[in-house]
């Protein structure tokens, strides 16, 4: 689960981690008084979506009185906010942060997350706060400094400095570093996020530290422990099928592609998307409909798939394990029926009754192909989108 920036910072208050004084504002009105109330001479005006790269898209704006914050809000409010992360839909603008501005001197990256390779979590600075870490590691990696945390041990000071001074930071601001990074940690760990990032951790020319921007993501497994958190849910920033897949107990997330996926188990999901991108397609979903499948479930996954208009052919691949192939072959057969659906439909069926599963899809009289191993099931997909079947 993802939160905006000012429930974000809230929380990085909590455990001790300093950050610019801020509003909230729905209407220009608010953003005039927020302003007002902060009392600085210059004030930024920050649309909140959970998206990144919202200045390049025009989502940020500086401001030198209240009447000016008041006009740019008005500029930012109710605007689709389009950027690298969005994808070209873009978001809608709802509120804006209305935050005093700061007298910056350098930018740096800081960030926490887990390392599943070696089992520990990695915390990472760098001195090129304000760029894409994606960017900076393809292009001078050399500038990011990693360290392993054991989860049993936790952050220790040692590690903090060696931080700090890597970034070149004086002994005053290590100081500051040390105790930032460590409340950045605690929030990590206690909250159970996945990433606790900001970007950029600004060095002022007084040399205080402030976390300018920062994201954080939670494990949603981990909610049922985080009622605080889990009240921060913003079901607005959410895709409209991916919120109806969460109510119906199915796993979705759109892609961009044009083959839509409908699969049993979040492993052969993935590999299932894999396949289609070797065989020279692309995937227009992630669609797990988990190990209980049936009938109703298959159906309501097909009118989330059909609802993408990129959609040229649906691949369904089932591993009979705890669901049996026979009755997954109901509901497709049921689902197609009912639903009307017109773009080639390639059937993977393995494992419990999937002969038997084979034999209704033969005998339904629809248009399905079947296929054997997830290989053929993904050649045949890409091969329908281009019209070879």
């Amino acid at each position: 689960m993802n939160v905006h920036e000012y429930q974000a910072k809230a929380l990085l208050r909590e455990f001790g981690v300093a950050v610019p004084e801020g509003r909230l504002a729905t209407t220009p009105e608010e953003a005039e008084t927020a302003a007002r109330s902060l009392g600085v001479p210059v004030v930024v005006v920050k649309a909140q979506v959970h998206a990144g790269g919202r200045g390049k898209g025009g989502g940020i704006k500086v401001a030198k009185s209240p009447a000016e914050a008041r006009k740019v809000a008005g500029e930012i409010l109710g605007m689709t906010l389009r950027t690298h992360q969005t994808g070209p839909e873009g978001k809608l603008v709802r509120r804006v942060y209305v935050e005093a501005g700061s007298e910056i001197a350098r930018e740096l990256y800081v960030a926490v997350l887990l390392d599943r390779a070696v089992e520990k979590f990695a915390v990472i600075a760098s001195t090129e706060g304000g760029m894409d870490i994606e960017e900076v590691a393809q292009k001078t990696p050399e500038k990011i400094q990693t360290v392993h945390v054991d989860p049993n041990v936790g952050l220790r000071p040692f590690q903090a400095r060696q931080l700090g001074f890597g970034l070149g930071l004086g002994a005053a601001q290590v100081a500051k570093f040390e105790t930032l990074l460590a409340g950045l940690y605690r929030l990590y760990v206690e909250k159970d996020a996945t990433l606790a990032e900001i970007n950029p951790l600004v060095v002022t020319k007084s040399g205080d530290l402030f976390a300018l921007d920062c994201k954080l993501n939670f494990d949603d497994n981990a909610l049922y422990r985080h009622a605080d958190v889990q009240s921060l849910h913003d079901p607005d920033e959410e895709e409209a099928r991916e919120r109806e897949a969460k109510a119906l107990d199915l796993a979705y997330v759109g892609l961009d592609g044009d083959i839509g996926c409908m699969v049993n188990g979040a492993g052969l999901a993935m590999a299932t998307l894999d396949m289609i991108q070797v065989c020279g397609g692309s995937p227009a979903n992630f669609l797990d409909a988990g190990g209980g499948a049936d009938k109703e479930k298959v159906k309501e996954a097909f009118k989330l798939i059909l609802r993408d208009p990129k959609v040229k052919a649906i691949l369904v691949n089932i591993f009979g394990g705890i669901v049996r192939c026979d009755l997954i072959a109901d509901g497709v057969v049921a689902a197609a029926g009912e639903l009307g659906v017109k773009v080639p439909l390639v059937v993977r069926l393995q494992g419990t009754n999937a002969a038997e599963g084979r034999a209704i899809l033969a005998k339904s009289g629809l248009d399905i192909t079947a296929a054997e191993t997830l290989r053929e099931a993904g050649q045949k997909a890409v091969a329908a989108v281009k019209g070879r079947i």
